[in-house]
């Protein structure tokens, strides 16, 4: 089960507009679409960066009003992009030819941002390789977009999920003034929103570096009464810390190695379920033991401590969560917590093997 903090997402929530004041996050739903985190964060004022018409529906569901919605996603079926015009969702993303073609088709109102690349090398996770026009081709596609008539009212940018590099941003928005200039001179002139992206983390010690990065970026290339819209598509920054997922030792295997003695657990969730991030999103879970007879204190490890390897409850061999870490003596009932793990965790889960893993239990506090 997840024991979610919303108090500490409302604190994060407060650091991020206190930081970034010309910034209004729209959060990123995919990273972790748990439905009284985005209860909390609609009532907070934020906005949703939606990815899916099940995404959409779910924000809306919250009575948030479609104009809070980008529907950030810069590829999408003819049926998806009708879904969003029918749930009357104009703000989107798009970075091709192609894209625009579908829109002006299907979604004739659509308000669309051209998404570009710029991506920070360093980042945890890429998606310039899939994702955004290069520089050299937006004018050519906003060209198109004026020839179908698109209304075209932005930028986006992503430098990558989980960014190191503050100064991705920099150049990120140095490179989407000149996008924008570039739309003024084929006449676009609604083109006012900025979308920063993503790629904040409350965890990444280099993320309050960013604010001061992306502060001085905007008054050089967007200053404050231009009559720009900045918006961000925070996820791992608002979902990562707040949650902790707790499972139960389903079963237990001691042995004897030439360097002492060593166990193996079996744990209730695994690599198919909330650890799924191990395989696609450099996910490294930090175990801390909870004995329920004997919690130690402060997370010390005992005397007597021993090396441990985590198992998921599949029968694939792959199902792996950690080996060799150092915990004290548990038992069959006892859990096993794993903090920060809110972030694109249980939304990838699936129930392989029969091991429900979606359908995890949610228990909330507020501090």
């Amino acid at each position: 089960f997840y024991v979610i903090d919303l108090g500490l997402l409302a604190r994060l929530h407060a650091h991020f507009v206190a930081a970034m004041p010309r910034v209004t996050p729209f959060y990123a739903v995919k990273c972790m679409p748990d439905r009284a985190m985005m209860s909390t964060l609609a009532a907070l004022g934020t906005g949703f960066d939606c990815a899916s018409p099940a995404e959409i529906d779910a924000v809306l569901s919250l009575g948030v009003p479609p104009e809070r919605i980008i529907y950030a996603h810069p590829v999408k079926s003819p049926a998806q992009i009708r879904h969003a015009a029918a749930r009357r969702v104009a703000m989107t993303t798009a970075d091709s030819s192609g894209e625009m073609e579908k829109l002006a088709h299907w979604h004739p109102t659509a308000k669309v941002l051209l998404r570009i690349r710029a991506d920070d090398a360093s980042a945890l996770c890429c998606l310039g390789t899939k994702y955004g026009a290069e520089v050299a081709d937006a004018p050519g596609i906003l060209a198109a977009a004026a020839a179908l008539g698109v209304d075209i009212v932005g930028v986006s940018f992503h430098v990558g999920s989980a960014s190191r590099d503050p100064k991705a941003f920099e150049v990120a928005i140095r490179l989407a003034r000149g996008v924008f200039d570039v739309g003024a001179s084929l006449g676009l002139h609604n083109m006012r929103i900025l979308d920063i992206g993503g790629g904040l983390t409350a965890q990444v010690t280099g993320i309050w570096d960013v604010p001061g990065v992306v502060n001085a970026a905007l008054d050089a290339h967007f200053p404050p009464g231009c009559g720009y819209d900045i918006i961000a598509e925070p996820g791992r920054y608002f979902a990562e810390a707040v949650g902790t997922l707790l499972c139960a030792v389903n079963g237990k295997r001691e042995r004897q190695t030439p360097t002492g003695r060593s166990a193996d657990y079996w744990l209730s969730d695994g690599l198919y379920g909330s650890f799924n991030g191990i395989l696609y999103d450099h996910m490294v879970p930090t175990p801390v033991a909870l004995p329920i007879n004997n919690i130690p204190h402060h997370n010390e490890i005992p005397k007597g401590a021993t090396t441990a390897s985590l198992f998921g409850p599949t029968c694939d061999g792959a199902d792996v969560i950690c080996r060799d870490v150092s915990l004290p003596n548990l038992d069959v009932g006892d859990f096993v917590a794993f903090p920060k793990l809110g972030a694109y965790s249980w939304a990838g889960a699936c129930n392989f093997n029969g091991f429900e893993a979606i359908g995890v239990h949610f228990f909330y506090v507020t501090t």
